[in-house]
């Protein structure tokens, strides 16, 4: 047995720990870039801690899913104010922004260079400058992963910038910032969790230590996400969640995902389908489209055992079968109103094109089983 596993520099989890983080930037730089989203209130109360120890702030935000171009916009704004660090407060598009613009300046050159499938992949040549990751949302775990998604518009697809060096310096995950999210996006990123902790733990590049981080997390998700979404103040809820989340980014960075997100990857570059819907809406079908593969194909591999083990956690019942986890999954999705593929814009006339991007997505490396063309089809048909 071999595996490796690497993680940010250092993790801090708790609620309220969001007032820790003025000491903890002023050891890493004194001219900060902050990336902030849409949510201003947690980016107004971690800017007072910053500039109370007199640290030089100048904001950038992220508005959507982020793109090469918003990547060229924080580069050129965090170059021209002579940033030394980079802060990234909010959802995972935020974290991904802020973990490009850290990578990108100490790495000059076309963005192009280093982006993989419609770039060179070329690895970074000098360490990114100091880039602290706090999450507002419970679901990407993007606080501890080490590549950032962006979508480029001309090639219409996301595509990431990946380096070991990506790892931020600090990930400090404080749920009390989650607690104002909406439901509906509650709901996508919970999914979007619990997506990635279930892929993880079935792929094929899962070791014993991820193993038991997606289990802790996949038991925390499934019995906090439904509060979470209904009772939105319930603190025990939310930090079980952002648990889940941070674990989720632990196990896919170090053990890969699967055909979920091997085909929410390029959807997402296809239409304006929110992430963690995608996810939400294509689990129980690929859970499904797996096992019968699995079964029919490989009936005595670890994968059918591991997810025997899932729907056991999900369920909380020690006798549950494969087929009751997937019941569960699509009674979990009815409860969030998670929408479909179509509702979210993706049309039929680009099922072809989404199978074809899919099978070249490096997600589909961890997935327990190779899935046909034809069955990825058929499970793009039945979420749509």
């Amino acid at each position: 047995m071999h595996f490796e596993f690497a993680t940010a520099n250092r993790i801090i989890f708790g609620p309220g720990c969001l007032n820790k983080v003025g000491p903890l930037a002023a050891e890493l730089g004194q001219r900060v870039l902050v990336v902030t989203g849409s949510r201003v209130e947690p980016a107004d109360k971690l800017l007072d801690l910053l500039t109370k120890l007199d640290l030089a702030c100048k904001c950038f935000s992220v508005s959507g899913e982020p793109s090469v171009e918003t990547l060229m916009q924080g580069l050129d704004t965090a170059g021209r104010h002579k940033c030394d660090l980079v802060l990234g407060i909010g959802g995972g598009s935020v974290i991904d922004t802020g973990k490009a613009i850290a990578a990108l300046l100490n790495n000059t050159g076309d963005v192009m260079e280093y982006l993989e499938v419609i770039g060179n992949g070329q690895p970074l040549k000098q360490p990114p400058v100091a880039y602290i990751a706090i999450p507002t949302t419970a679901g990407t775990g993007a606080e501890v992963t080490r590549n950032a998604v962006l979508k480029s518009t001309r090639h219409a697809v996301k595509v990431s910038l990946r380096s070991p060096l990506m790892l931020p310096n600090i990930a400090l995950v404080d749920p009390e910032l989650t607690l104002s999210m909406p439901p509906s996006v509650t709901a996508a990123t919970g999914m979007d969790a619990l997506t990635q902790l279930l892929e993880a733990m079935v792929s094929k590049k899962s070791n014993p230590l991820t193993d038991g981080i997606c289990r802790e997390g996949l038991h925390r998700a499934a019995g906090s996400l439904k509060k979470a979404y209904l009772e939105p103040d319930n603190l025990k809820a939310r930090s079980d969640m952002s648990l889940a989340s941070l674990f989720s980014g632990l196990a896919l960075a170090n053990a890969g995902l699967g055909a979920v997100h091997g085909i929410a990857g390029p959807l997402g570059g296809m239409c304006a389908a929110p992430h963690g819907s995608a996810c939400a809406r294509l689990l129980p079908v690929v859970t499904a489209a797996n096992v019968t593969a699995l079964q029919n194909r490989q009936p005595g591999s670890a994968g059918l055992k591991r997810y025997r083990a899932a729907a056991r956690l999900l369920t909380g019942n020690g006798s549950a079968t494969v087929n009751d986890g997937i019941e569960w999954l699509y009674r979990l999705c009815t409860g969030l109103r998670i929408p479909t593929l179509s509702e979210c814009g993706f049309r039929e006339d680009q099922i072809s094109q989404l199978v074809h991007q899919a099978q070249q997505a490096s997600s589909m490396k961890g997935n327990p089983v190779e899935l046909t063309a034809e069955e990825l089809e058929e499970i793009i048909r039945s979420a749509f």
